[in-house]
């Protein structure tokens, strides 16, 4: 079907024409219309089939119409990322760029003061569509910020992701401020059972519409490469290598390992860039600028990109790690093979992940081809599993061991394991030696004891002992404390009144001593000393 043949507006109608858009997909083949006729709609269809302007065209198209209030917000839209977010808005001013009157504002956390006074300005004179992340919305109602009374449109994009991501709270927030008259439009790509729950809350006798739910597109050719951690970083150069390839994204599985894959592929000259959470949002925006503009060929990313981002041109996916939802694969496969073209997926399955992988094919109901490993990198792990894998070392262990597989560190902490072991087997030898002299004294004392030879032992001590053992134990305990908080008190007393003696100690205490040195002069100045009262003496002077 055309656009032309649907009710859209004029305005809406000469942007899709200059947009060079025609033909219809089926997801807005069946959602425009029960949109325009003002039904709930709950459609789930998968990854890049065109749900933006599924919802986004029929929206614009009545907000043109007018018989909507001025000044005030007329459609909520919630996406679950910042990049989707920005995107809609995106494609929101390419779809209204001939709309007169009809504004909008995208509205998302990580911004500098200026971007947040744009919002806060936007939100009070009353934007017709806003755009915004649950978070940061909710922050806005709470500070008074936001009227929700006058909304006629509130759209859930991406609704399973943010409910995996715990936006569930703030949706049904959200929800409650809103009229009962309005209109209410949930996409997802999946369906599960928190999603129907949902449905069933928020949206009154929907249509509901599916399409290929959770299932790759046809022209993604899909292969996978059967390694271990320390073989992935030669795959990607063999890769490279061999196809030239441009307009590729690696997914990892932490920001962590985006950073160790990004460092390794520049230190190999390859033109890439890094997405995780740790960038800040300026960042990010250069980062997705460059990459769509092809100033970057490469882009290692975490599942932030997975969703959403809409980029036609991408030749090759590659997981770089497995991810243990089979939902999640077909999300990030979903970023190739966009608007009818082809692409192919490439995932790297190392030995802890073929579990994982398997539960994938399990749900894609194939087998996906297994590519031999480039020569000179030996042999890869046998595709087999052996259960689910033991998560019983906590996850930073984990990621530090990925880290030092990834970075071959082994042989460095094998080395110095092995040193340990050695330091540690030493010293247990010695403990051991001590264990035994100290055994062979005790044997020793007891088989005196049984001969009944006699230990020497002082008088006094014996008679304190004898007269200990006949007083009675409390008596002996008050005698034990008593003596022992005379102790204590004894040593302080020695250590003050060491310590004043040090503190007023002459100077020349402090020289050393150096009488043993000069014996004779003493002796001397001692023989002049007599000699002189002896003369004193005999002449009587004083």
């Amino acid at each position: 079907m055309y656009f032309d043949e649907l009710e859209l507006n004029n305005s809406v109608l000469d942007a899709l024409y200059d947009m060079r858009f025609e033909k219809c997909t089926p997801v807005q083949e069946k959602c425009i219309p029960e949109i325009l006729n003002g039904n709930d709609v709950l459609g789930v269809a998968q990854t890049g089939t065109g749900k933006t302007a599924a919802y986004l065209l029929p929206i614009l198209s009545k907000l043109d119409d007018g018989n909507y209030p001025e000044k005030a917000i007329n459609c909520l839209i919630m996406s679950p990322t910042r990049e989707l977010a920005q995107q809609i808005d995106q494609a929101m001013q390419g779809f209204g760029y001939y709309l007169n009157g009809v504004s909008s504002v995208a509205v998302y956390g990580g911004n500098d003061g200026n971007r947040y006074d744009q919002e806060l300005k936007s939100l009070q004179l009353g934007a017709d569509v806003v755009i915004a992340t649950p978070g940061r919305l909710i922050s806005h109602i709470s500070l008074g910020n936001v009227d929700l009374s006058k909304v006629s449109f509130f759209i859930l994009d991406e609704a399973d992701r943010m409910l995996d991501m715990g936006f569930s709270d703030d949706i049904l927030k959200i929800a409650k401020k809103l009229p009962q008259s309005c209109q209410t439009i949930m996409f997802s790509a999946t369906m599960p059972d928190k999603i129907e729950e949902l449905a069933k809350t928020l949206l009154k006798n929907p249509k509901v519409i599916k399409l290929a739910v959770s299932k790759p597109a046809e022209k993604i050719k899909q292969s996978a490469y059967v390694c271990y951690e320390t073989q992935k970083m030669g795959i990607i150069k063999d890769i490279f290598k061999s196809d030239d390839l441009k307009r590729v994204i690696i997914f990892c599985g932490s920001k962590m390992k985006v950073k160790q894959v990004a460092g390794a592929l520049q230190r190999k000259h390859i033109n890439c860039g890094e997405m995780h959470s740790d960038l800040d949002q300026a960042m990010r925006d250069e980062v997705m600028f460059k990459f769509k503009s092809g100033q970057f060929d490469v882009l290692v990313a975490t599942d932030i990109v997975a969703r959403g981002i809409d980029i036609d041109d991408i030749s090759m996916v590659i997981n770089y790690d497995v991810p243990h939802d089979a939902e999640d694969y077909v999300h990030r496969i979903g970023r190739t093979a966009r608007a009818a073209r082809e692409g192919s997926a490439i995932t790297f399955v190392s030995d802890d992940d073929i579990y994982y992988f398997q539960l994938i094919e399990k749900f894609l109901g194939k087998q996906v081809d297994k590519t031999p490993l480039p020569e000179g990198l030996g042999e890869g792990p046998e595709y087999k599993s052996a259960g689910k894998p033991k998560r019983g070392t906590s996850a930073k262990s984990r990621r530090r061991i990925n880290r030092e597989q990834t970075a071959h560190k082994d042989k460095k902490q094998q080395n110095r394991r092995q040193r340990n072991n050695v330091a540690d087997s030493q010293s247990q030898n010695t403990e051991v030696a001590k264990d035994s002299h100290n055994n062979k004294e005790r044997n020793s004392q007891r088989n005196r004891n049984q001969r009944g030879e006699k230990t020497y032992q002082p008088r006094c001590e014996k008679r304190n002992n004898e007269q200990r053992s006949n007083r009675p134990n409390e008596v002996r305990n008050a005698t034990n404390s008593r003596n022992s908080e005379q102790q204590q008190h004894k040593k302080r007393r020695a250590n003050v009144e060491g310590n004043y003696k040090k503190r007023n100690r002459p100077q020349t205490e402090n020289r050393p001593n150096t009488t043993h040195k000069n014996t004779a002069h003493v002796q001397k100045m001692q023989a002049e000393s007599g000699i002189k009262k002896f003369f004193k003496k005999i002449f009587r002077i004083k």
